[in-house]
C-alpha cells in the first residue's frame, strides 16, 4: 500500500467520477484504476462499487477511506515537522471560517504569518454543518467556528471570543439617540439581515422571540458584505456581531447602539479534529491564538466606535 494510492483514492471519493480523480492526481485514468485495484488487492477487500460509471465507495471503503484520511494528514503533518527543523517553518495553513468569524480571522492569520514568513495561510468561508465533517476528513486543518455545536463532539476546542450584537441604525434612524434597544423595539425597524439558513441568523431569531418579537426583514443575504453594501444605503437597520466592526466598521451617516437583553453570549472559538501529534502548523496557530486577546482587542474596538457616537 503506497501513500499514491490512498491520495487516489481520497480524490475519487471527492470527485464522484474516475475521469475528474485522475485530471486531480495528474494522472491518466487507468493509472487511477489500476493504483485502486492494487490497493483492493493489497488490503483484501472491495472498495469501489463496480459499475459502468462511479457508484460510490463499499461499507469497507468508507472505512479505508476514513484511515486514508488520517494517514494522509499525519503523512503531511511529518512532512512539516521535517521541513521546519530543517528550514523553518513552512507550509499551508487550511484553515476555515464561517462567515460572521471571518472578520476576525486576521486577528490570528497576520500575526501567524509574521512570525513565520514562510508559511501561507488558505482561509475558506465555511458553513457551520460543514466543520466537522471538513476537520474529521482532514480536508481542513482548523475552524474558526460557534463553539455551543452538538457536531462537534469528539473535537478540540480552544474559545477566543464571545459574540456580542450591536444595532446599526442610520443617525437619523428611530432609536439613533438611544443608549441602548431592546430586541422587540429592533423588530419595528425597517431591517436587513442574514437569511434564516445561517447560524447568526438562527441566533438572533431566538433572541427576538425572547421577547416575544418576530423580525419581518425586508431583505435578507447570505454574506456580510452584502449586508453592509444595502445598510450603506441608510434605507435599513441591521443587527451586527461585534466582530464585523474589525473589517466593516460603521458607515457614514449610521451609529451602533448596544442590545438589552442577551442572556447568553455564543462563543466563537477554534476547532480541531483530536490527533495524537498535532502538525506544526497548528502548534503554530494555536501559540499565536494563546498570546493574542480577540476578546480584549474587540471589545476595545467596541468602545471606540461607540465614543465616536
Amino acid at each position: 500500500m503506497l501513500l499514491r494510492e490512498l491520495e487516489y483514492l481520497a480524490a475519487l471519493a471527492r470527485e464522484r467520477h474516475f475521469a475528474r480523480a485522475a485530471a486531480a492526481c495528474h494522472v491518466s485514468q487507468p493509472s487511477l484504476s489500476a493504483a485502486i485495484r492494487r490497493l483492493e488487492h493489497d488490503l483484501g477487500v472491495p472498495i469501489v462499487q463496480r459499475g459502468r460509471r462511479f457508484a460510490g465507495l463499499t461499507p469497507e471503503g468508507e472505512r479505508v477511506l476514513r484511515w486514508a484520511h488520517r494517514i494522509l494528514a499525519d503523512a503531511e503533518a511529518l512532512r512539516q515537522d521535517l521541513s521546519a527543523m530543517r528550514d523553518g517553518l513552512t507550509g499551508t495553513l487550511r484553515l476555515g471560517a464561517i462567515p460572521t468569524a471571518l472578520t476576525a480571522a486576521s486577528l490570528l492569520t497576520t500575526p501567524l504569518c509574521a512570525g513565520h514568513p514562510r508559511v501561507r495561510v488558505s482561509l475558506e468561508s465555511v458553513s457551520s454543518p460543514q466543520v466537522a465533517r471538513l476537520l474529521s476528513e482532514f480536508e481542513m486543518d482548523v475552524a474558526l467556528t460557534y463553539l455551543e455545536d452538538e457536531t462537534l463532539t469528539g473535537m478540540r476546542t480552544i474559545p477566543l471570543y464571545e459574540e456580542r450584537y450591536l444595532l446599526l441604525t442610520p443617525d437619523d434612524g428611530t432609536y439613533a439617540d438611544r443608549d441602548a434597544v431592546t430586541w422587540a423595539e429592533v423588530a419595528t425597524l425597517p431591517l436587513c439581515l442574514l437569511s434564516p439558513r445561517m447560524r447568526n441568523r438562527r441566533i438572533l431569531d431566538e433572541l427576538f422571540a425572547a421577547e416575544g418579537a418576530v423580525p419581518v426583514p425586508a431583505v435578507e443575504t447570505d454574506t456580510v458584505g452584502a449586508l453592509y453594501a444595502h445598510i450603506a444605503t441608510h434605507q435599513w437597520s441591521t443587527v451586527i456581531a461585534h466582530a464585523w466592526l474589525q473589517t466593516f466598521g460603521v458607515p457614514d451617516g449610521m451609529r451602533i447602539i448596544p442590545m438589552r437583553g442577551q442572556p447568553r453570549r455564543p462563543r466563537i472559538g477554534l476547532v480541531l479534529a483530536e490527533r495524537d501529534f498535532e502538525p506544526a502548523l497548528i502548534r503554530a496557530l494555536l501559540d499565536v491564538a494563546g498570546r493574542v486577546d480577540l476578546r480584549g482587542q474587540l471589545d476595545t474596538l467596541v468602545k471606540r466606535h461607540l465614543q465616536r457616537r
